[in-house]
């Protein structure tokens, strides 16, 4: 009994956090940084893209090329006269919180692989690719995604070259002399 009664304390509880987290007209987490990378810092950008987005329902640059281990600033337009949004996760996780979005229409972003955008008005979204692969993005604004508003960033593996190690040229680290 005493179970049950703690079981259901509990749920309660997180109904009533939930409740003032949706509430207050934004949310933040729950993408697979595992699958699609994480946050970039400014001062290690590699390279800017410039995204637009209109009211055809489409990013400008719909389809991406980076390699893994880049850090990419999207520089994100709005062209459009109404409300548009980029955010990168997995196929999966779009649909969920595109799902979450036709609910819940009015609420914001406020998490790194993710900007909502005003019209006329520009955001970024800082970002580092650390898995070759695809990292899928959508605009989640009730109908934007089903009338065709997203993307894909294909993360190329690199080819960087094995580090370096102590030895001198010529010598193999493990050689004893």
């Amino acid at each position: 009994m005493k179970h049950r009664l703690r079981t259901a304390t509990l749920a309660v509880v997180f109904s009533a956090v939930s409740a003032v987290t949706f509430a207050a007209g934004s949310h933040a987490g729950g993408h697979d940084e595992v699958a699609i990378g994480q946050p970039g810092k400014a001062a290690n950008i590699d390279r800017t893209i410039n995204i637009d987005m209109t009211d055809n329902m489409r990013f400008s640059s719909a389809d991406i090329a980076v390699k893994k281990g880049e850090t990419i600033r999207f520089l994100v337009k709005n062209s459009g006269q109404i409300k548009h949004e980029m955010v990168l996760g997995t196929q999966k996780e779009l649909k969920e919180h595109y799902a979450m979005m036709m609910k819940m229409p009015e609420m914001e972003h406020a998490d790194a692989n993710m900007i909502t955008v005003a019209p006329g008005k520009t955001g970024e979204v800082v970002w580092q690719f650390t898995k070759a692969g695809k990292v899928d993005f959508a605009c989640l604004q009730p109908g934007h995604y089903d009338a065709g508003m997203k993307g894909m960033v294909s993360v190329a593996e690199t080819t960087k070259a094995t580090p370096k190690t102590d030895a001198p040229a010529g010598h193999n680290a493990s050689h004893k002399h």
